[in-house]
C-alpha cells in the first residue's frame, strides 16, 4: 500500500491549467504559450498581468486603460496605512505584515460583498490587491525607517512606481527595467506551493482575499520562499571574508554546509530566469561601477556547475540583482509576493470557473478500536 502514497503530492496532477508550463528538463519556462525569454524582453509587468488573467496579450489601448486602472487603486484606506504603521514600529515579520494588511484589504474593498465566483467583480478585487501590494511594503519599509511614507504616482509604471516609493526617487531607467523584468520572470511558475494553497482556499468559495492571504502564508515558508535572501547573506558572508569565493565555497562544502541558490524541485538543468536576471545582475554592477557581486555570483556559479554539476535556480541571481537597487534584504521574499500576487490571482479565477472543492485523503495509520480501551478520567 505504501507505493499509493505520494508525499508531498510529488507527480500528481489535480488540475489542467492554461497558465503556465514548465519543462525542467529543458530548462523551458511559458505564460499562455509566450516563453520568458521574449516576455522578459519584450514586456511589461503590466502586460503579463493581462495575459495572465484575460488570456491574451493586450492592445495599446487595452494596456492604457487597463494599466491607468491599476494605477488608480495604488492607495491604502487610512485604517489600512494606520496597521502597516502599527506593524512597523512593533518591528513585524514584513511577510507576517504583509499577509495581515492584505487581509485587511478585504474589509475595504468595494466588492467585499460580491459572490466569490463573480469574475467581474474579481478582476477588480485583483486589480486593486496587486496595486495596493507594493504601496504596503513601501510603506511599512519606510515607516521602519523613520520617514515619511511616499503616496504613490500614477505617471509611473508599477515597477517604477515601487522603487520610488520605496526609495524617494525616481529610479534610473536601467534599474526600473530591471525591476520590471524581475517582476515578470516571479509572475506565475506552475502549480508550486503557494499557488496550490491559494487554489484550495479558493476551492472552498473563499474569497480572493483570502486566497492570496493564504499563499503569502505558503510562500513565508523556508522551503518556498526565501532562498535569495539566503544567497545574499551569503554573498555578503563571502565578500566579507579573508577568502577567495571559490575557497570559500570548498570549505563550507566540506563543513557540509549547502550553497543556497542551487537545484530546484522542477528544473534539472538552468533555471531560465536565473540566465536573464543574471544579465541584469551585470548590467547593473556596469552601470554602478561595482562589478563584485555578480562576478562573485558567476564565478561561483560556474564552479558549482564544472564541479559538482549544479545549476542555479531564480534565486540565486535575484539576490545580487535586488541587493544592487538597494533593496533590504528582509524584503525579498515580500517582493516575490509582490510579483507572484498577479499569477495567484490569475490561478483563483481560473479554479473558480470549474471549480471542485479539494478534498484529498489521508491513510489512517493509528490503533484501531479493537486496540484501545476508553479509561476513566482518574485512571488516565
Amino acid at each position: 500500500m505504501a507505493d499509493d502514497l505520494k508525499k508531498g503530492l510529488e507527480g500528481v496532477l489535480v488540475a489542467e491549467s492554461e497558465l503556465s508550463s514548465i519543462d525542467g528538463d529543458e530548462g523551458r519556462l511559458i505564460y499562455r504559450g509566450y516563453t520568458i525569454e521574449d516576455l522578459a524582453e519584450s514586456a511589461s509587468y503590466e502586460e503579463v498581468l493581462y495575459l495572465l488573467w484575460y488570456g491574451r496579450l493586450p492592445g495599446e489601448e487595452d494596456l492604457e486603460a487597463f494599466a491607468e486602472a491599476m494605477a488608480a487603486e495604488r492607495g491604502l484606506e487610512a485604517p489600512v496605512l494606520e496597521t502597516v504603521r502599527a506593524l512597523a514600529s512593533a518591528d513585524a515579520n514584513p511577510m507576517s505584515a504583509l499577509q495581515t494588511v492584505v487581509s485587511e484589504l478585504a474589509s475595504f474593498d468595494p466588492d467585499a460583498d460580491a459572490d466569490p465566483t463573480d469574475s467581474e467583480a474579481n478582476f477588480r478585487k485583483g486589480r486593486r490587491i496587486t496595486a495596493k501590494i507594493p504601496t504596503i511594503l513601501a510603506a511599512f519599509e519606510r515607516s521602519r525607517r523613520g520617514e515619511e511614507v511616499l503616496e504613490p504616482r500614477e505617471d509611473l509604471g508599477h515597477a517604477a512606481n515601487f522603487l520610488y516609493m520605496l526609495n524617494g526617487e525616481e529610479p534610473d531607467e536601467v534599474t526600473a527595467e530591471t525591476f520590471d523584468q524581475a517582476l515578470v520572470l516571479h509572475a506565475d511558475h506552475g502549480l508550486n506551493a503557494s499557488t496550490f494553497a491559494a487554489k484550495v482556499t479558493s476551492s472552498t468559495l473563499a474569497d480572493l482575499h483570502a486566497s492570496i492571504t493564504s499563499a503569502i502564508g505558503a510562500l513565508s515558508g523556508s522551503l518556498h520562499g526565501g532562498a535569495n535572501q539566503d544567497v545574499m547573506a551569503m554573498l555578503k558572508e563571502v565578500d566579507e571574508s579573508e577568502m577567495e569565493p571559490l575557497e570559500w565555497v570548498e570549505t563550507a562544502l566540506e563543513n557540509g554546509r549547502r550553497v543556497p541558490g542551487f537545484g530546484h524541485r522542477v528544473y534539472n538543468v538552468k533555471d531560465p530566469r536565473a540566465k536573464i536576471l543574471g544579465q541584469r545582475s551585470e548590467a547593473l554592477g556596469e552601470a554602478e561601477g561595482d562589478m563584485r557581486w555578480y562576478e562573485m555570483s558567476a564565478t561561483i556559479e560556474e564552479h558549482l556547475g564544472e564541479e559538482k554539476g549544479l545549476a542555479p535556480n531564480v534565486d540565486f541571481y535575484s539576490a545580487s540583482t535586488y541587493y544592487q537597487m538597494g533593496i533590504p534584504i528582509d524584503l525579498y521574499t515580500p517582493i516575490f509576493a509582490m510579483s507572484r500576487s498577479g499569477g495567484w490571482i490569475a490561478h483563483v479565477l481560473e479554479q473558480y470557473e470549474d471549480n471542485r472543492l479539494i478534498r484529498p485523503r489521508a491513510r489512517y495509520v493509528g490503533p484501531a478500536p479493537e486496540e484501545t480501551e476508553f479509561p476513566d478520567l482518574g485512571d488516565r
